[in-house]
């Protein structure tokens, strides 16, 4: 059977209540294994660890870890970074494949890490973190922080949450996800914001928004831009959707040689937004179209939602305006295209005319 007739038949399900999103709803979670990480990043002199906006938290936090500045594993984690290039996601990749049960450190399954710890020693790596969680007294300062995580869990709830609209997805993609969709807030990450992955084997692929913490300066409190946090929430559950299409042959035909096109005209600014293929390209761009999508439908107003374009532009992603047109179209004609992967080669021709269009240009002005 083919792969657009199965998803066809999961969108009928849907129409006719056979399958419930509403029983995969999402949970906000704290973890100790990532902050168990990241506070060995941080205390190791990761900078993108180093932001340290939790007000009391980083206080207590530097106060409890400080002393440990010179342990064998902070000059251990010190090695990670030049040698093999872990930090930002890496290190939360390592969060989700390890677990504790407040004693010992376990690292649960190695398949789905992140690809930089591919060379790194797992068993030295995890002797380490055991060392550092056990000389440091990790899960004691863990437990005594519980109603500072649990505070963080409900204010984002109230204020972020309140923005994530899950059933909108199964309506516009016309099929259930592949993959189940989980938030941690990361309370020593500041701003960042990572979307790592794992899967186990035998059970469903999981993925992750890792959102970070800070408080306002001007207010002294979390996540009070509550539209801007979900909007990082909202990005990375439309990959749960988006990322298997790609995956299909007929569909990476189509779209991959057009990807490779875009990824050449603007290569650099990719590049720094650590974008370094057409296929990422291609899946960031319709995310984030699928992003404009959701936001003009469910509550943002007119002058956010051009904001979020604007946004899109300065990041490099010049075809949006157009593939927000296309996103539109199919929204106006489900008869036609049940489901998302039914549209995928109308988005190869916009992109592809975009391409050409930009090509043209080009080759004009070079010519004069």
């Amino acid at each position: 059977m083919k792969t657009t007739r199965i998803y066809t038949l999961i969108a009928l399900l849907m129409i006719s209540g056979g399958v419930n999103l509403k029983a995969q709803q999402v949970k906000v979670e704290a973890s100790e294994t990532i902050e168990l990480m990241s506070i060995m990043a941080r205390t190791a002199g990761y900078e993108e660890y180093h932001m340290d906006k939790a007000g009391q938290y980083t206080k207590e936090t530097e106060a409890w870890f400080a002393p440990f500045e010179s342990h064998p594993a902070v000059a251990y984690m010190q090695s990670l970074e030049p040698k093999h290039g872990i930090g930002y996601d890496a290190v939360a990749s390592m969060s989700l494949h390890i677990e504790t049960d407040g004693k010992t450190v376990r690292l649960i399954d190695a398949t789905t890490l992140e690809k930089r710890w591919q060379k790194v020693n797992l068993d030295t790596c995890l002797m380490y973190i055991n060392q550092f969680y056990t000389d440091t007294r990790f899960h004691e300062f863990y437990v005594q922080h519980q109603d500072f995580y649990k505070e963080g869990i409900q204010t984002y709830e109230d204020k972020v949450m309140k923005y994530f609209n899950q059933n909108w997805y199964a309506r516009f993609y016309g099929m259930a996800p592949e993959e189940t969709f989980k938030v941690i807030i990361g309370f020593t990450n500041g701003g960042n914001n990572f979307g790592p992955s794992r899967q186990f084997p035998g059970q469903k692929k999981e993925v992750f928004s890792i959102c970070g913490y800070y408080l306002e300066n001007e207010t002294g409190k979390a996540y009070e831009n509550g539209e801007k946090w979900a909007s990082v929430l909202i990005h990375e559950f439309n990959h749960s959707f988006v990322n298997p299409l790609l995956d299909e042959e007929t569909n990476k035909a189509l779209l991959e040689p057009i990807g490779e096109d875009l990824y050449a005209l603007t290569e650099w600014i990719m590049k720094v937004q650590a974008y370094r293929s057409a296929t990422t390209v291609l899946n960031e761009s319709i995310v984030r179209a699928a992003v404009i999508i959701y936001m003009e439908e469910n509550g943002f107003t007119a002058e956010q939602v051009k904001q979020e374009m604007y946004d899109q532009l300065c990041h490099g992603f010049h075809w949006m305006p157009e593939l927000v047109s296309a996103l539109k179209e199919y929204q106006h004609h489900r008869d036609k295209y049940p489901t998302f992967n039914d549209f995928y080669p109308e988005i190869a021709k916009i992109l592809g005319t975009y391409v050409e269009k930009e090509h043209q240009r080009i080759n004009a002005a070079l010519k004069k």
